[in-house]
């Protein structure tokens, strides 16, 4: 039987360890990647750092409509260098120069992956610009960082076989197993981002239209058909599951926990986690992520046209679209290397 997932707790602040500096401290921190840890503020803080990343994602929400969780994560990033500008040059954002900014990059270079070195390099390079443009600074001291080289690579995917042996996991006959089924049926209907998937509200589903109203990155709306298969998941888990779910409380969230909150991103990874065991599907190949390459990928599989598949994903740039293309055909060349009697 199912259990009810509890939320993931947020961590407090790391501690140091007896005769460790204060760079093994901040270097943990960006070892861990934790950025439900670093977005938490501690005494030590400047006070003027955090008003600069306040103004500055107030910005990024009111005049770009970034997600929550976007502006998270360019929170996170701030965060991180104000600390280490503090422990390690003893100045703040503003006065932060290009020897600072390359000296936390490099930093960078030797404890994340460059995905997601170019994620904080960006976010860097956003705010300097945003504080040029201010005139809070003379000149954009980021202008000397380059963007690290990603290797690349190609999504990970999952077989239509490992996709339908995944959403028949879930126990059926309890209320948490028909609230899973409905999101991963749903997900892998829809390729929705796993942010999108969990911030769904109820008034955003047509039954009668057959389709799910999303709001993704930028607040950019966009309609994804549902397919036969998810709505009856939907209907099901609708019908009872909820409300027991719910145990009285009001919510306009679609999918809801077993204490009558919404879903998170955190927990639905768990649960993705838990279902691939079940599902004989090694947990390292497996994230709600990998179900939204398996969407695209196995619609270009079965014919879809690059634009529409451009379209459901809300791909801005169609180039992040077409490295599925790739991963279609690396599928043909391997049906005709078994099949062709003379691959």
């Amino acid at each position: 039987m199912n259990k009810a997932v509890k939320e993931p707790l947020k961590n407090s602040s790391p501690r140091r360890r007896p005769g460790s500096s204060s760079l093994d401290f901040l270097d943990s921190g960006l070892r861990r990647n934790d950025e439900s840890s670093i977005n938490l503020r501690f005494s030590k803080d400047s006070p003027d750092d955090l008003a600069e990343i306040d103004a500055f994602c107030d910005v990024l929400w009111l005049e770009d409509g970034l997600a929550k969780a976007s502006l998270a994560s360019y929170r996170s990033d701030l965060l991180l260098l104000s600390r280490w500008l503090a422990e390690q040059r003893s100045c703040s954002l503003i006065a932060a120069d290009d020897l600072a900014l390359i000296g936390f990059v490099a930093l960078l270079s030797q404890t994340r992956r460059a995905s997601s070195q170019a994620r904080a390099i960006s976010s860097l390079r956003r705010f300097y610009r945003y504080l040029l443009a201010r005139g809070r600074i003379g000149r954009d001291p980021t202008l000397k960082i380059a963007m690290p080289v990603k290797p690349a690579r190609l999504p990970k995917v999952l077989s239509e076989r490992d996709v339908e042996a995944l959403l028949s996991a879930p126990d059926a006959q309890t209320p948490l197993g028909l609230r899973d089924r409905a999101m991963l049926e749903t997900l892998y209907a829809t390729g929705l981002r796993v942010s999108e998937l969990v911030g769904l509200k109820l008034h955003e589903v047509s039954f009668d239209m057959g389709v799910v109203r999303v709001f993704g990155k930028g607040s950019k709306e966009r309609l994804v058909p549902l397919g036969e298969q998810a709505i009856d998941r939907l209907r099901d888990y609708l019908g009872e599951a909820r409300h027991e779910l719910l145990g009285g409380r009001q919510s306009d969230d679609l999918f809801v926990t077993g204490r009558g909150a919404a879903m998170t991103r955190q927990a639905f990874w768990q649960l993705v986690k838990r279902y691939a065991l079940v599902a004989g599907i090694p947990p390292a190949r497996l994230s709600p992520h990998v179900l939204r390459h398996a969407f695209a990928t196995h619609l270009l599989n079965h014919g879809a046209d690059l634009r529409v598949v451009q379209l459901l994903l809300g791909h801005s740039d169609i180039s992040t679209t077409q490295i599925y293309t790739h991963i279609a055909r690396e599928r043909l060349k391997t049906l005709h290397a078994q099949h062709h009697p003379r691959a």
